[in-house]
């Protein structure tokens, strides 16, 4: 929702005194807006044109990782930065995995948030890496599936790597290991691949992967 030059940011932040300081921070590059809980900035989002979204974790009413989820199931792909006082690698994960494209933890640097957002909305404005998959297209930008009937599916960062390391050599068969390694999963048992293919089927179709028995997994041709 630009009103001028400036690259519009949505603000989803609680704290009457933080969400304000941080608009504030952000004003000579950005036009904020701020939305003070989760029901809010969903409405906000679904309505307005963003370019960046700023999303606290911990938000009344809808809390921030499921807001970002929300989003990204609506078939949202305005970048989105976690803001929160939570640092633990497994809120990370989680938070990332839901949708986010970055995280920064409470207290912040005002110059590194900047940086970060422009980062994002670099990234962002470029053209999307679409991969067409049977009746599917994967855009691996926004992390999701659409199928030429329109349905939706949000992938997690793994999942949408998983499927675009197999879509980029489809006559090729990967071992699981070679799927650990492709998809930065190092420390991960085997068995992980697997489950990352169920949860894969379950969301998009059964034949968008195939399994070659004895040795590993191959790209298939996704039908509805």
């Amino acid at each position: 929702m630009t009103t001028d030059s400036k690259l519009s940011v949505l603000l989803v932040e609680d704290d009457p005194a933080l969400g304000p300081l941080i608009a504030e921070l952000l004003e000579p590059d950005y036009q904020v807006h701020i939305a003070v809980d989760g029901h809010e900035g969903l409405s906000q989002a679904l309505v307005g044109t963003w370019d960046a979204m700023v999303i606290d974790r911990g938000l009344p009413g809808l809390d921030g990782i499921a807001l970002i989820a929300a989003l990204r199931s609506k078939g949202i792909a305005t970048p989105i930065l976690i803001l929160t006082a939570i640092g633990s690698v497994d809120e990370k994960v989680r938070g990332l995995d839901a949708g986010a494209n970055d995280y920064m933890t409470k207290p912040f640097d005002a110059m590194e948030l900047g940086a970060r957002l422009r980062a994002l909305t670099r990234s962002y404005h470029q053209a999307p890496r679409i991969t067409v998959i049977g009746d599917w297209e994967l855009d691996s930008t926004t992390r999701s599936m659409r199928s030429i009937h329109g349905f939706l599916a949000s992938l997690t960062a793994t999942e949408s790597e998983l499927l675009s390391v197999l879509a980029a050599e489809p006559d090729r068969v990967f071992t699981r290991e070679e799927l650990i390694v492709a998809t930065d999963s190092q420390g991960d048992l085997p068995g992980v691949i697997d489950t990352h293919v169920h949860h894969l089927r379950r969301k998009v179709a059964r034949s968008v992967i195939r399994t070659v028995h004895g040795v590993g997994y191959q790209i298939g041709e996704a039908h509805d």
